[in-house]
């Protein structure tokens, strides 16, 4: 039986230090400048916007919250045993979202 991600569990693991940041993650974030800090700030202070339960890699959600900067910040975490995997961060912009919680409906193609 599968048991979805709350947000309570990621700040209980969080505030535990029971997680990992992913390659792609740090890669992700090096980009972006964003640092391991701010990502903690904004999954504490942030909520699940979408949740992935049928990902062909595993179970993960998308958290919005907001860093130290008042930056909105995506972060995707997924779990691996008994740790949270932060995926990778963002910063949620166009093309892709509208506001940091509404995205962009894709335009149909014809033909």
């Amino acid at each position: 039986m599968l048991i979805l991600l709350t947000i309570e569990e990621i700040h209980h693991k969080i505030f535990k230090g029971e997680f990992l940041f992913s390659q792609h993650a740090v890669e992700e974030s090096a980009k972006d400048m964003i640092e391991d800090d701010a990502i903690m700030h904004a999954l504490l202070n942030g909520d699940i916007i979408e949740s992935y339960p049928d990902d062909p890699r595993g179970e993960s959600c998308l958290v919005n919250g907001k860093m130290p900067d008042d930056r909105h910040l995506h972060i995707v975490i997924g779990r691996s045993q008994d740790q949270l995997i932060i995926i990778t961060c963002y910063l949620p912009t166009l093309p892709k979202w509208i506001t940091p919680t509404e995205r962009r409906k894709q335009e149909i193609k014809n033909g």
